[in-house]
């Protein structure tokens, strides 16, 4: 028995709930009497919808499959060998749910190695060997593809990456080592860091080929069948493969160094994945394989055994499952069909709302406001991005004529709404406002449309208080850019029924979002946390600390931005707003910022200017403000923002705002794009000793998002 099998063996049992996929040789005979072929297909027996991956049994069963061709091989019965996947997927790489149940190095260390000494043994045939990457590739899906000699890939494919940098690990099984050696370590770096990091970019076949990750492409339809023409012509001699030498020179310390200013940028050296993938592309430069291949097994036994990974397959996990079964939804039986569409309001939000639900929901959708102006202003700005679609080739004619004729305007809200099943408001954030929009609608739809508000912080149960039927009014809270972030906070006022709140999470699902069911509480989720911790930042620059100090303060944490440019996007009124509204609810926990008051009444966009290119603090701003002598360092205003966080989301639970941690962390992560080392938030708070510290408790079980014990 090997060392190899022994490892896999022993991981089998260690993952007994493995999806396992099994690797099947057939022979044929290549066109053109190039010999005889051996194919290898990669299946786990479940359609696209189930991709398929790579555990310890997968990788025993592809270790079988090539003691079958190797012995093939030797015997000189066959001329190649291939490997290829199911139907529109390739491989998508290692079972994350096998690496989660690992409590020791040593098992970590042997994952690395037992992936690394199966797909070596392509490499080691003694006969010549092709990926045909059919279908998706991701990870070791795309790596076991790199230990062959040529790769061919399908035009159709739209999702080909190494996202490993992404959840905390390193691309482990060959792609740190060999992919810099193949296309040029600055390409490399592109995908292995850059793609990874800027929410895991994908590749489509096209650019795979363009980058001389494959040698050839070919059209969908008849992939596999051009891949073995070509792959005749390869093994006859009549085409020969050229590929350009990587530069081992300075550039490629060029391209490692942009990778750290990258991950720097990215992540703020809070994450140590994309600086030990960095590590082994540096080193691979002098085209030792085997070394190369036994840092990657080195990187992946700490990352694997690292917290940071176990947050990120924890906030994986979150987006991936708990997201599409929202938590607390009414049975789907109970929604609503929902065939029209209605949009109070015309502005910038509101035109988002129109275009996102005639996108997804393919229904006609009308926008009214207070006047005709911004109606038709609405409606064209809608038209202008269908237009752009059109022009990026994200839709064809056909669609984007019919995207037009869906999105109308009107001032007369009796024909707008009258048939409208679902009508959603996106006007001022002010309770009055809100309170007649929803009085005038109840006048004019029919008795059992959904009523939906956009609200941000203020109380749907408020909103809809006097109404002859509030139990079909629900918040629907988007965060902006409304295309981009996939959140949708689902508010259940004190007397929404069930049907209109199943109606809500059907209507979420058809637009592709991801639907947290929250209690109708100040600000919710997002903006509550939002609020808190940056009122405690806004409240050092009061006291006196330095704007630039207290803005860097949380730079550790890796977050998107920093606390004064997500002021700067939010927008300092709405902000402003928000807080008033939280500083009504909690005074003792909530404060309102006069200084930030003065910014709004001078009509300020935000602390910074921009005009040298790069941001400098505003000095008309920095004249507007009246500041304390007590100046906190770095240290002191990041402790003091993260007990502040950790109190929150304590309080928040015990009010029940979500069913569980997890909730908060998905909406963290979905409608705030907190990056997934930090898990969303509480992952961070326990192994940082915050949450007990501040609640005298965890936030979740040890096990959970963290190594098991």
């Amino acid at each position: 028995m090997s060392g190899t099998t022994e490892t896999l063996r022993a991981a089998a049992e260690r993952f007994p709930d493995e999806v396992v996929t099994s690797a099947s040789v057939r022979h044929l005979d290549l066109p053109g009497n190039g010999g005889r072929f051996a194919l290898i297909t990669l299946d786990n027996g479940f359609d696209h919808t189930k991709p398929t991956t790579f555990g310890p049994r997968s990788l025993a069963n592809l270790d079988a499959a090539i003691d079958q061709v190797q012995a093939e091989a030797d015997a000189g019965e066959i001329v190649g060998v291939g490997l290829t996947g199911k139907p529109f997927v390739f491989a998508v790489g290692a079972d994350l749910k096998g690496v989660e149940v690992l409590r020791e190095r040593d098992e970590a260390l042997a994952i690395g190695r037992g992936g690394h000494d199966v797909f070596a043994r392509l490499a080691g045939l003694a006969v010549p060997t092709f990926a045909y990457y059919n279908g998706a590739a991701l990870g070791g899906g795309v790596e076991v593809g790199l230990h062959c000699a040529y790769r061919t890939v399908s035009r159709a494919v739209t999702a080909f990456a190494l996202p490993e940098v992404f959840l905390g690990l390193v691309p482990g099984w060959g792609g740190c080592t060999l992919l810099p050696n193949l296309i040029g370590a600055d390409r490399a770096v592109t995908v292995i860091i850059e793609n990874a990091l800027s929410q895991n970019r994908m590749l489509n076949g096209t650019k795979v080929y363009e980058l001389g990750i494959a040698d050839a492409l070919f059209d969908g339809a008849d992939f596999l069948e051009q891949s073995l023409v070509w792959t005749s012509a390869v093994l006859r001699g009549e085409i020969e493969v050229v590929r350009q030498e990587p530069d081992r020179g300075t550039a490629w310390d060029e391209a490692v160094a942009r990778g750290r200013t990258i991950a720097d940028d990215k992540v703020h050296g809070a994450a140590p994945a994309a600086y030990r993938a960095l590590e082994i592309v540096s080193q691979a430069r002098d085209g030792d394989v085997r070394a190369g291949f036994a840092a990657e097994d080195e990187a992946l036994a700490d990352l694997i055994m690292g917290e940071e990974l176990r947050s990120g397959l924890y906030a994986f996990n979150l987006v991936q499952r708990r997201a599409k079964r929202p938590v607390g939804a009414p049975d789907k039986s109970l929604a609503r069909p929902v065939t029209k569409v209605g949009v109070v309001g015309a502005g910038l939000m509101a035109s988002q709302l129109a275009l996102l639900f005639a996108r997804r929901l393919e229904v006609p959708v009308v926008l009214t406001d207070i006047d005709q102006e911004r109606v038709d202003k609405g409606v064209g700005w809608v038209h202008e991005q269908v237009d752009m679609l059109l022009l990026k080739g994200r839709i064809g004619q056909d669609k984007a004529n019919r995207l037009k004729a869906a999105v109308t305007g009107s001032l007369d809200r009796v024909a707008a709404f009258a048939d409208a099943d679902f009508v959603i408001e996106a006007v001022f954030e002010e309770m009055s406002v809100k309170r007649q929009v929803f009085a005038e609608l109840e006048a004019v739809v029919s008795p059992e449309a959904i009523l939906a508000t956009n609200t941000s912080s203020l109380s749907v149960t408020e909103m809809a208080a006097e109404l002859k039927h509030p139990e079909r009014v629900v918040g629907f809270h988007f965060f902006n850019p409304v295309a981009v972030l996939p959140l949708l906070e689902i508010v259940r006022a004190e007397r929404t029924d069930d049907a209109s709140l199943a109606t809500a999470f059907a209507v979420a699902r058809k637009l592709k979002k991801s639907a947290v069911l929250v209690k109708d509480a100040p600000a919710f989720v997002v903006n509550r946390i939002l609020t808190r911790f940056m009122g405690e930042v806004l409240g050092a620059i009061d006291e006196g600390t330095p704007v630039e100090v207290a803005d860097r303060a949380l730079e550790p944490l890796g977050l998107p931005m920093s606390p004064i440019t997500l002021l700067e996007l939010v927008g300092p009124a709405v902000a402003h707003h928000v807080a008033g509204t939280l500083h009504g609810a909690f005074p003792d926990r909530f404060g309102v910022s006069e200084n930030l008051g003065r910014v709004v009444a001078a009509g300020k966009r935000g602390l910074y200017t921009h005009d040298s290119g790069k941001p400098e603090l505003d000095p008309e701003v920095l004249a507007l403000f009246e500041v304390g002598d007590r100046v906190l360092t770095e240290e002191q205003v990041r402790a003091r923002a993260l007990d502040a966080i950790a109190e929150e989301v304590g309080l928040m639970l015990d009010e029940g705002v979500v069913a569980e941690a997890q909730d908060i962390d998905l909406c963290l992560l979905t409608g705030a794009g907190w990056p997934f080392h930090l898990g969303g938030i509480t992952p961070y708070l326990d192994r940082a000793g915050i949450s007990e510290r501040v609640l005298g408790r965890r936030l979740l079980p040890r096990g959970v998002a963290s190594v098991p014990e």
